[in-house]
């Protein structure tokens, strides 16, 4: 039965995020898409082990959490998959036109200038970058950040993509 209950959390983590999404967005919430996927994990976790306290007489807390875990972890992975995704941004700017294709002149004019100011305004909002002149430049919080990730990236194994340079 533990096992149920843990797969009760997940449906309902899977059934709040989206909304808590949705929410957000309609209400102009200052909360990251990130952070409300956190909130809702910890929101259905707990009321998981406390179902599971209540209803289940000899409750396996671990059981559950383990159901729990892998299918929040695999709906985290398809979600960061999707979300803010460059290139899925571009291919669905293909999609969306009634020809179905776009001259690449146009996606590098048009549309990757948006994605790329949008992201630069992720990261000056978030304290990682500021505008100096007509230029970026990396805040404290910005190089500490990135030496963070290029030690993750290490820590990994990850090795250039061809998209980042991570180089020392």
């Amino acid at each position: 039965m533990s096992f149920v209950v843990g797969f009760l959390a997940a449906v309902s983590f899977v059934l709040l995020s989206p909304a808590l999404q949705l929410m957000a967005r309609a209400r102009g919430w200052p909360v990251g898409a990130v952070t409300l996927l956190a909130i809702a994990a910890i929101l259905t976790h707990g009321l998981g082990v406390m179902l599971g306290i209540l209803v289940v007489p000899e409750f396996q807390y671990w059981d559950a959490a383990s159901i729990f875990g892998f299918c929040v972890m695999g709906y985290v992975f398809a979600f960061g998959a999707v979300y803010k995704s460059v290139s899925l941004e571009i291919l669905l700017g293909i999609v969306d036109r009634p020809e179905r294709k776009a001259p690449l002149s146009e996606i590098v004019e048009r549309q990757v200038p948006d994605l790329f100011q949008g992201r630069i305004r992720n990261l000056v909002d978030g304290g990682l970058v500021e505008p100096v002149d007509s230029h970026f430049a990396a805040t404290a919080a910005g190089r500490n950040m990135a030496g963070r990730v290029g030690q993750l990236r290490r820590a990994f194994g990850i090795g250039d993509t061809s998209l980042y340079d991570f180089s020392e």
